[in-house]
């Protein structure tokens, strides 16, 4: 007659089990795909405040001028598969950007370029994005996508929807017009970056984690959502 499990091996058994589940659970935590997605435009058109929508569900209560590169990210699920989208937004100023241009476009799968709806300067300033984008080498089968944002200030629109379409054909970039800051809105914001997920569903991937640059200038500063993860449910970097 086979002898019943004693309590000590009992015990040893729940935890080989536990063990082997919490492998399995990071294994499939690392094989997570990854993809980077730049947000490009001049400043003040509301960059960040599209990040922080998408990855936090609402309008930021507060807006400072980002200074360096902000990066937020979220876990979405296309056709079953959870992929992490990790959102990279930088100061439009030149002076706050000029010495992370080199990390901001390495390893890039998509491309978010922005212009603020009420603001005809933020809109002719798209061609010399766009030329950044490809001096720095991007290739040209990314996604890449225009976005019209503040839509809500519909008094002082100074860009239609008929120009606005018109660069984006040109350019093979589907538009969106768009308010991170209307809630009536804010599914727009969703499907833009939606639209990308399923674009980049089939793409390959980073399999590791962000690591922030080091040596950086004094003036550029690298801030991810995690460490900041307490102070951004009261303000937001645009």
């Amino acid at each position: 007659m086979m002898e019943p499990l004693s309590n000590s091996k009992a015990v040893d058994n729940t935890h080989e089990e536990q063990f082997e589940s919490s492998v399995t659970v990071i294994e499939k935590q690392a094989q997570k795909r990854i993809f980077k997605i730049i947000v490009i435009g001049d400043s003040n058109v509301g960059k960040t405040c599209l990040t922080y929508r998408f990855c936090c569900g609402k309008f930021p209560d507060k807006t400072e001028a980002t200074i360096g590169v902000d990066f937020r990210e979220r876990m979405v699920e296309v056709d079953k598969e959870q992929i992490k989208l990790q959102l990279w937004d930088t100061a439009g100023q030149e002076r706050f950007r000029k010495s992370m241009v080199q990390h901001y476009y390495r390893n890039v799968h998509a491309v978010v370029f922005v212009y603020d709806v009420t603001k005809m300067s933020s809109f002719e300033s798209m061609p010399s994005w766009i030329e950044e984008c490809d001096r720095h080498n991007l290739n040209q089968e990314i996604p890449r996508i225009l976005v019209g944002n503040k839509c809500d200030m519909t008094a002082k629109v100074a860009i239609n929807t008929n120009l606005a379409q018109k660069f984006a054909d040109s350019h093979s970039m589907p538009l969106f017009e768009t308010s991170a800051k209307d809630d009536e809105k804010a599914n727009h914001v969703e499907a833009i970056f939606m639209t990308l997920a399923h674009k980049l569903k089939n793409s390959k991937p980073m399999m590791t984690p962000f690591i922030a640059p080091t040596n950086l200038p004094s003036n550029v500063q690298v801030i991810s959502l995690q460490d900041k993860k307490a102070s951004e449910k009261d303000q937001c970097f645009c």
